[in-house]
């Protein structure tokens, strides 16, 4: 078991409404007031994380992730509770936090380094580091009130993990980044993960949570009310965001340990679903490329003015790989009577990777499921694709390419058609090394 590097214990955060700066002021000299009010916005968190492990902290807004990252970082204090937290810690908190406006890209990277605890021939070293890093030119000499959201992420990413941290927390700053730089960065995360540094991330994006987490964790109204694989709590994140008052979301564990998620009112409901080959038999094993029939069978328990059926299929990291309903396809079932039972057939050919996936269904009034969420069920289904035919190759997608090559240069070059027992040559007769 690796090493305990950060553990909070019973945290909770309260801010306390005087009602008026008077009462503010006599509570300086002892003086209490029944008319002060103690709102709090973080209650009884508690959780450990590991050396190398990466945690994702999610929650809908104001569900007090933010409060939570500055009580750990220590830029705010906690009304109750402890966080210990061992080595270095780096954060990129709130965009631009801790820069002065009128001061340099290069002059605000030495004074918050210096904060970090960088001594002066640490942060000379540093700089073209961060310089580079942040390619933002000769901006980095201009005063950061003329950089605009992105740049400014682009140097404070670049000062937070200009050297390794113990600790990385990011809360929401890549969201405002170009492609180009959130891509540079999120290598750059996983290369200090393989390094041994331990991730905190807060994301709205749960494909960054999925692709970059071990574990995750979710805060609904200050509380912790999920801990577990990221696959499972985004499901259970995901229901409550449909749900709005929380009240049919209901989780299961498969035989294999998979939680299963299911939401929704029950105005209509999944009665089975699977998967078909090209002879009409069930399968659980399909090919790369292979035909395959999704099937769904619904049935109506209230009557329906309208009816949405959709799917998608999500790779074994819970990311959606493809997904579509029959609002997108112009088939929407109208009118629906209690009763009624519709089958749902969608014909595909897996063009997957190797792998192990799944289909997410909804049952919806409309394209979305956040506003009439029927049913919504996570892990309806998983399967598995296998090559047994087509050419080597790797990724998540089978896109098969027609491949030519031919000789731009010396007339004489020539290419040679790899095939059992027989070896690839180049031109001039040699084995190539």
């Amino acid at each position: 078991m690796k090493a305990v590097v950060l553990q909070v214990q019973n945290v909770g955060k309260s801010f306390r409404d005087y009602g008026s700066e008077w009462r503010r002021f006599g509570s300086w000299f002892g003086m209490h007031s029944s008319n002060v009010k103690d709102h709090w916005v973080l209650r009884n968190i508690s959780f450990a994380v590991h050396a190398g492990e990466a945690l994702g902290i999610v929650g809908q807004n104001g569900a007090g992730k933010s409060t939570l990252l500055k009580i750990i970082t220590g830029t705010l204090g906690a009304t109750e509770g402890t966080v210990r937290a061992s080595g270095r810690v780096a954060a990129i908190l709130e965009l631009g936090m801790g820069f002065d406006p009128d001061l340099t890209g290069r002059q605000n990277s030495e004074h918050v380094a210096g904060l970090m605890g960088f001594s002066r021939a640490e942060i000379r070293t540093l700089l073209p580091r961060i310089e580079a890093f942040a390619e933002v030119g000769a901006y980095f000499d201009e005063p950061v009130r003329t950089y605009s959201s992105g740049m400014q992420m682009r140097v404070a990413f670049s000062l937070a993990t200009a050297s390794r941290p113990d600790v990385l927390i990011v809360d929401e700053a890549l969201a405002v980044g170009d492609a180009y730089f959130v891509h540079k960065c999120f290598k750059r995360i996983r290369e200090f993960r393989d390094e041994g540094t331990t991730l905190l991330i807060v994301s709205h994006d749960k494909s960054a949570v999925q692709a970059l987490c071990d574990r995750a964790v979710m805060i609904d109204r200050g509380r912790l009310v999920a801990d577990g694989s990221p696959q499972e709590v985004l499901d259970f994140y995901n229901a409550l965001i449909s749900e709005k008052e929380n009240s049919t979301v209901r989780q299961s564990r498969q035989e294999d340990g998979a939680a299963v998620t299911v939401s929704g009112t029950g105005e209509a409901v999944i009665d089975s679903i699977w998967l078909e080959d090209a002879a009409g038999q069930r399968v659980e094993f399909v090919g790369v490329g292979d035909p395959v029939d999704l099937v769904i069978r619904v049935r109506v328990e209230s009557a329906l003015a309208r009816l949405v059926v959709g799917y998608v299929i999500r790779d074994r990291l819970g990311q959606a790989v493809f997904g579509t309903n029959s609002f997108y396809t112009d088939q929407v079932i109208e009118n629906a009577q209690t009763g009624d039972q519709f089958e749902f057939r969608a014909r595909f050919p897996v063009n997957l990777g190797v792998g192990t996936y799944s289909f997410s269904v909804a049952l919806s009034s409309t394209e979305t499921h956040l506003v009439n969420n029927y049913e919504w069920r996570d892990l309806a289904l998983v399967f598995t694709v296998a090559n047994t035919q087509r050419t080597t190759f790797v990724g998540m997608a089978w896109i098969q390419p027609q491949i030519t090559i031919s000789p731009c240069g010396r007339a004489d070059a020539s290419v040679t058609r790899i095939g059992a027992g027989q070896e690839a040559r180049v031109p001039d007769g040699r084995s190539p090394s």
